[in-house]
């Protein structure tokens, strides 16, 4: 297992990964991508979601105070 500390956890497969309901999903590939941000579409599996949004450094952060959103751009005066 490898953990990745802005990714996914890597697993050598197969997986079976049981979920908060307790439902099975298994994954039969040589190596499998665990999703730890919870943004995957494809969560339990990782779809690299995590690239896309990033957390906003303070300098970032909008004039209220809010950080910008996934896919929220911030307003340029």
């Amino acid at each position: 297992m490898v953990v990745n500390r802005d990714g996914p956890v890597l697993v050598e497969g197969p997986v079976e990964v049981v979920g908060d309901d307790g439902t099975t999903t298994r994954s039969d590939r040589f190596v499998v991508a665990i999703c730890t941000c919870r943004r995957s579409r494809t969560y339990p599996w990782c779809d690299t979601s995590h690239r896309r949004r990033k957390p906003a450094e303070p300098s970032e952060s909008r004039p209220d105070g809010r950080q910008p959103q996934g896919g929220e751009e911030e307003s340029r005066p």
